[in-house]
């Protein structure tokens, strides 16, 4: 099921189940997970592209192995917040992995994400070695935080 709307997502999504979020690139996928309260994202790891059935087994076996109730993907909108091809690609991935599986796909705005992810490693004084092997998945991570944060915003103003 794939849900345009963050709030159709949330609705979505089984309680007390982690969140993936993703960082989709032409070469990589970032892949953060959450806690199952959804409230901290942690990057997780960066898978080299192959082939998409290849690529969705290694998801699909991370999926499985930690328990997640949805799915989170990084839609790269130009900056003006118009949709491009990086969109289109983003979208017709969503539509073969929900072939796939039955779990829940939003999007989230990733516009600056790499280079938020970028800044923090930089700040953490990392190696440009380091920083290219984990900027995709602290990516994925600043992309599924800021959903997360967005679903609990929404959980704090439902109960007022």
């Amino acid at each position: 099921m794939i849900c345009d709307a963050i709030e159709d997502f949330a609705a979505a999504c089984p309680p007390m189940q982690a969140l993936a979020g993703l960082d989709l690139g032409d070469k990589t996928i970032g892949v953060a997970v959450s806690d199952s309260m959804r409230t901290v994202a942690s990057p997780l790891e960066t898978i080299r592209r192959r082939k998409f059935t290849l690529d969705a087994d290694h998801l699909l076996q991370i999926i499985a192995g930690r328990r997640i109730g949805g799915i989170i993907l990084g839609l790269p909108y130009n900056m003006d917040g118009s949709e491009g091809p990086r969109c289109q690609s983003t979208r017709a991935f969503a539509r073969n992995l929900s072939r796939l599986s039955d779990l829940p796909i939003g999007f989230w705005d990733e516009r600056l994400s790499t280079v938020a992810a970028e800044k923090a490693l930089l700040e953490a004084d990392t190696s440009r070695k380091r920083r290219g092997e984990v900027i995709d998945h602290v990516a994925a991570g600043y992309i599924l935080q800021g959903a997360l944060d967005r679903m609990q915003h929404m959980r704090v103003t439902d109960k007022s």
